[in-house]
């Protein structure tokens, strides 16, 4: 028996993901277990997690193997200082010492977090051979293209490499300061929103402007050649020695300086993030070419923070360069820990990966922790929450359902958390997608966030080509595609000027088509298909709304308000619940109505979330 146990840590979302025998038996971010969002420390709580759900020991481990190589990563760091010098001492003295503490003595930290149990050897893989494992081996496909794009790992920001059977070879790459990843994230920190969490923000920002800045980006700020490699003009961008993303010359190219954030979000940062959208998609299209013409493959796999931007997944996969496209659902450094061991297992132990065709294994994502019927009660019992409890799932189906009928907006904690950033089902808050005010009710009144981001639809599988121009499953919420006409509203004339309006609100809040809540301004919806196989109840839950509406589409957005990570227990699940307007929680067999719970006046709400002891 095989058992591997990746590991993430120290950069972004550290995370730990365990395989037994080729099988995907564990995953999760560290950033569920302590609630600090992005948690970049070691995962030693996903860690212990991982473990457990295996029921083994640290020292029945055959390997523990980390996700990038921390020494190549150093030497880059400390070239990049030396070249810059002395401009980026300040970021220097900055990162040095959790350098000389931690990052370089790996090995120390790794044996401790398994309290010295474990005795053997510990291995490296290179960051982008991590993403490139992430995708491929778990992918339904035998051959493949393999096409990762991230920030940054040790050099590496870009590979291209080639999928067969066990075996994965990187072929071609592009090397830092120029990165298709640092480029999107030095326009998200222009345009007001944090690097590496607020590059969603930007993408579904981008619909509202006009790519107008789009000929400057590549006129100025980048040397993009035909297959996709690229050559960044350096004096634009801050990164390499300074403490933010651009420099002044920036400001000077795009009318002013970088937005506040919190500040009103102007049409120009609505043409910015339109025109950095444009020119990913156009680099992506061109690498993803030559990625074919090096390959002959007629799959690609995606993987890396990149792959997120799932406009540009949608529009590669309707260009028709490849017949199919894999994204696995964890796709940024998070994912590398899963990477990480799945290459250990079959690249470098020669283990046979089986594939069946049209069928990954990852399990729909569902591969954090559970909670049982009798964990809940206990829960709830020891704290006098009140609460309605169903023996047979299909009451608790139909009452649920009939909640989100009444433009309830319902929690839903069901089955295992989802290893990524989507939820997917398992911990998510979900609401009737017919409605006009749904997606600004849950923007300011549940999740406490931009009013003008986007929800995403969740549709049963059989049913996706319905409601949208896709012909194909989309189980991990990664493929943007139109709402399909016959749903679009004709607009009136007085809708059509909202349309323009220079306040995101009054746009947003214009129905465009019969499902107002899922439907972005271009038309566009973020999909994620549900079948039983993979998503159970959830699929069933889904199957008795679309009984009592004839609809076979419901609203899923995560399960956490806005600054926390996406929640992991009964406990976090009913904080979330109290602290916000949500009207209905579901924790497996037990349904809660907020109008049942103990009546908590706003003034005195975030002090009683905070004070309420829950663990």
């Amino acid at each position: 028996m095989s058992r591997i146990l990746g590991i993430s840590a120290f950069y972004h979302d550290s995370a730990a993901a365990l395989i037994v025998d080729g099988d995907i038996t564990a995953a999760a971010q560290e950033e569920r277990f302590t609630r600090i969002k992005h948690d970049h420390e070691f995962p030693t709580h996903a860690v212990k997690y991982c473990l457990e759900e295996a029921g083994i020991e640290p020292e029945d481990l055959d390997y523990v193997v980390f996700y990038d190589k921390p020494l190549q990563k150093f030497d880059r760091l400390l070239e990049t200082y030396v070249a810059y010098a002395p401009s980026g001492f300040r970021s220097f003295l900055m990162a040095m010492p959790l350098w000389l503490k931690t990052k370089l003595h790996l090995p120390r930290e790794i044996k401790k977090a398994l309290d010295k149990r474990y005795k053997k050897r510990i291995a490296f893989t290179g960051h982008h051979e991590s993403h490139a494992a992430s995708a491929f081996f778990p992918s339904p496909y035998e051959d493949s293209a393999i096409l990762t794009l991230d920030g940054v790992g040790e050099w590496d920001t870009v590979t291209i490499g080639h999928g067969k059977g066990n075996e994965i070879e990187l072929l071609k790459s592009l090397h830092f300061p120029h990165s298709l990843g640092l480029l999107y994230s030095a326009f998200t920190y222009f345009c007001g929103f944090r690097v590496n969490s607020g590059e969603y923000k930007l993408m579904g920002l981008a619909p509202y402007g006009e790519p107008k800045y789009a000929d400057k980006i590549l006129e100025h700020l980048i040397d993009l050649k035909e297959d996709g490699s690229l050559a960044m003009n350096m004096k634009y961008f801050n990164y390499c020695q300074g403490l933010t993303m651009t420099s002044p010359e920036m400001d000077a190219l795009f009318d002013g300086p970088p937005r506040s954030s919190e500040s009103e979000i102007s049409q120009r940062e609505m043409d910015l993030a339109a025109s950095i959208q444009k020119v990913t998609e156009e680099v992506v299209f061109r690498m993803a070419k030559t990625a074919k013409k090096l390959t002959g493959s007629k799959k690609l796999c995606l993987a890396g923070g990149v792959a997120l931007n799932c406009v540009a997944n949608g529009k590669l996969l309707r260009s028709g360069i490849f017949e199919n496209v894999f994204i696995t659902p964890a796709s940024g450094d998070a994912g590398g820990a899963l990477g990480a061991a799945l290459f250990v297992h079959h690249q470098l132990l020669k283990n046979e990966r089986k594939v069946v065709e049209g069928k990954d294994s990852i399990k729909g994502s569902f591969l954090g922790p559970f909670h049982t019927n009798e964990d809940i009660q206990a829960f709830l019992d020891k704290r006098d929450i009140p609460y309605n409890h169903f023996e047979k799932e299909e009451d608790l189906l139909e009452a649920t359902a009939n909640e989100m009928v009444d433009l309830n907006v319902v929690g839903w904690f069901s089955g295992r958390m989802e290893f990524g950033p989507r939820a997917l089902g398992g911990r998510s808050i979900i609401g009737d997608p017919r409605s006009e005010a749904m997606q600004s009710q849950m923007n300011l009144r549940i999740k406490f966030r931009e009013s003008f981001r986007p929800f995403a639809p969740c549709v049963l599988a059989e049913e996706v080509s319905d409601y949208f121009d896709l012909d194909r499953e989309s189980p991990y919420m990664l493929i943007v595609a139109d709402v399909k006409k016959e749903h679009w509203n004709e607009l009136t004339d007085e809708q059509r000027e909202l349309m323009k309006h220079p306040d995101l609100r009054k746009r947003v809040n214009v129905p465009r088509s019969t499902l107002p809540a899922i439907t972005h301004v271009d038309m566009s919806a973020r999909v994620q298909t549900v079948d039983e196989e993979r998503h159970g109840r959830y699929y069933r839950l889904m199957k008795e709304f679309k009984r009592q509406t004839g609809c076979g589409v419901i609203v899923n957005t995560s399960f956490n308000i806005r600054g926390e990570p996406i929640v992991n227990t009964p406990a976090d699940a009913y904080r979330c619940f109290m602290a916000s307007d949500m009207d209905v929680l579901v924790l497996e067999n037990f349904l809660l109505r907020k109008k049942e719970q103990p009546d908590i006046d706003e003034a005195t709400k975030q002090k009683y979330i905070e004070s309420f002891d829950l663990d």
